[in-house]
């Protein structure tokens, strides 16, 4: 469900025994705007319809009035289509977003999703991934070998 909360296990230690691994590409940073037809949407290419029924007025008068060429297609009582013709934006274009390029950050912090609150240390961004992976296999290798000392 969109907006509820994840579905976490309890964990088992306290917050300060843990450690997060974090590979981000931020869409403010590491993305940009994108046209249909750059990001090959399929309603760009095949066109799309939406069905009229069930819309709220304003959104029917919304896609009317978008300046997009439609037809009305009218197929049985109570079922009305808008069909929009291919090579045109589609409704989501304001959505469409490629990658600039940029590598993505890999990062580290002290503490799980529920926070640091002790403070300990800061995030810290590894320069290269490789650091990051190497990082990460130490952090797995000393849990391993806790867990066999028991």
């Amino acid at each position: 469900m969109f907006g509820a909360e994840p579905f976490r296990l309890e964990p088992a230690m306290p917050v300060q025994d843990y450690k997060t691994y974090q590979i981000l590409s931020p869409l403010s940073t590491h993305w940009r705007l994108a046209s249909c037809e750059e990001v090959d949407c399929e309603h760009y290419r095949s066109g799309w319809r939406v069905r009229v029924e069930g819309l709220p007025p304003e959104m029917v008068h919304t896609a009317k009035s978008s300046g997009r060429k439609y037809v009305e297609q009218h197929v049985a009582d109570g079922e009305t289509w808008l069909v929009f013709e291919a090579g045109q934006p589609c409704f989501k274009a304001s959505q469409h977003r490629v990658p600039v390029g940029r590598p993505s950050l890999f990062l580290t912090r002290p503490g799980d999703w529920r926070g640091n609150p002790e403070g300990r240390g800061a995030v810290y961004r590894h320069t290269r991934p490789e650091f990051w992976f190497e990082d990460f296999a130490g952090h797995q290798d000393r849990i391993a070998t806790q867990i066999e000392k028991g």
